[in-house]
């Protein structure tokens, strides 16, 4: 008897062993869904910021506004997507409402909305301009929808206010097709408890492949997260993986930053906070290039225009880098064998796969004549996680091997500079992998002095 309870108990703490080792989680266990993997493929997006600020001078409304001080002249949201489209974007965020409470859309919720003021006599919509404009120009579309409300009086009334929100974001999920993103917040709350299950209750009734960006700490919601900074830097090694309550979740991060320094709306005689096309290139450099999207804030003036000086930025800014990585030297590479070919191609839809199960491995490519080099941009393949945890690039001297580069993380993308170097043999040395590494692109670059100003 003594010996079937210790049996009994033997087989109760190994069937508990099982069911914690189930639920135990590590980092690179975590896989992206479908949505987040196309949506980290977008790397750019914009979010425009436009309303009764605009004509107010202001950066936050105070919901006092007349909605007859919105009356652009000149509203083409084309003239928007053009420029947006030359700088490279691939998404449009629009800023259906802001804190001020006025509403870009005709809803039926409340009067505080374009249909109350005299731009095309009440008639207007510029979510729904604004959303086909997009689609015209190949760009995806989504919408941000300030929770906080400093206009309407249900605010101090949870319940009664939760259901207003709801049933607009309910018109915005119903309307204006497919939603590319959907950026929530608890901006200002003022002591405003957000019912934020019922927020994506609402919107996946309607809107299932949206990505919910959200701070990190509404992580039970979002299905990407902020940088922590309006700067446009991704100040750590990113990992898409991020640990909040214990718990882990993908959560790949958005980076936004305004293409006028501190100004999120249009301002007049603004032009000296115009950031510069350098600017702009190492703000991608520190972006998109640490594995993360990259959100540029726009703004478009009284007119309804985007300024002329913005709209030539953005197509310089769109310039610059295309000619900063037209010319991948990879190309022209020659791999240590022929399946490495799948990351030299400049196709990110076809890979390279290290051994299965193997914990280092090495992709190798050799160059007649030598290639010089300054920068090389480096592709996981996620789907199946981040997987790689230490790698080097390393260039061949003639006598051994010269690491150039090295860090932890890769992930989406990863771009590694550092000074000029000239080799005949170069490698991607992945010290470290967890079921074996998938590499999508290994691109190498040399940006010539003059592309650097």
């Amino acid at each position: 008897m003594r010996a079937f309870r210790r049996l009994l108990f033997l087989s109760v703490l190994a069937a508990a062993c099982c069911v914690a080792a189930a639920h135990a989680q590590n980092a690179v266990d975590m896989k992206p869904s479908p949505q987040q993997v196309e949506w980290q493929d977008l790397e750019f997006g914009v979010i425009i910021h436009f309303g009764t600020n605009t004509f107010l001078n202001r950066e936050w409304g105070d919901g006092t506004a007349s909605p007859s001080v919105f009356n652009p002249t000149s509203f083409d949201p084309d003239q928007w997507m053009k420029a947006i489209r030359a700088a490279g974007a691939r998404y449009v965020v629009l800023v259906a409402k802001h804190h001020d409470g006025f509403c870009l859309w005709p809803t039926a919720q409340t009067d505080y909305s374009v249909k109350s003021s005299p731009w095309e006599n009440g008639k207007g919509d510029v979510v729904g301009d604004v959303a086909r404009a997009a689609r015209k120009y190949g760009l995806k579309f989504g919408v941000y929808l300030s929770p906080w409300d400093r206009h309407d009086p249900r605010y101090k009334d949870s319940a009664a206010y939760d259901r207003y929100y709801n049933d607009e974001l309910s018109e915005l999920a119903q309307n204006y097709g497919d939603l590319v993103e959907f950026w929530l917040d608890g901006a200002g709350s003022a002591g405003h408890v957000y019912n934020f299950p019922k927020i994506i209750e609402t919107l996946r009734m309607y809107q299932p492949n949206t990505i919910v960006f959200a701070d990190t700490a509404l992580f039970e919601y979002g299905d990407a997260r902020w940088v922590g900074n309006e700067d446009g830097v991704v100040r750590y090694e990113d990992w898409d993986v991020i640990d909040r309550h214990g718990y882990l979740r993908w959560r790949p991060v958005e980076a936004d930053t305004p293409l006028h320094s501190g100004h999120w709306f249009w301002h007049p005689n603004d032009e000296g906070t115009l950031r510069s096309v350098q600017q702009l290139l190492t703000t991608w450099d520190q972006t998109v290039g640490r594995g993360a999207q990259l959100m540029l804030g726009l703004a478009p003036d009284r007119r309804g225009l985007l300024p002329d000086a913005d709209v030539a930025r953005l197509e310089e800014f769109g310039k610059a880098l295309r000619q900063r990585y037209a010319h991948n030297l990879a190309l022209s590479a020659t791999p240590a064998s022929p399946e490495m070919s799948a990351a030299l191609d400049g196709n990110p839809d076809t890979f390279w796969s290290a051994p299965a199960g193997s914990n280092h491995s090495t992709l190798e490519v050799f160059f007649s004549p030598p290639v010089t080099f300054d920068r090389a941009l480096t592709m996981e393949w996620i789907n199946d996680g981040q997987r790689i945890e230490k790698y080097s690039i390393d260039a061949w001297t003639g006598n051994g091997w010269k690491t150039v580069a090295s860090a932890h993380a890769i992930g989406h993308e990863k771009i590694d500079i550092f000074p000029p170097v000239t080799a005949s043999r170069v490698r991607l040395n992945i010290l470290s992998s967890v079921n074996g590494a998938a590499i999508r692109e290994f691109q190498l670059y040399n940006v010539p002095p003059d592309q650097e100003r």
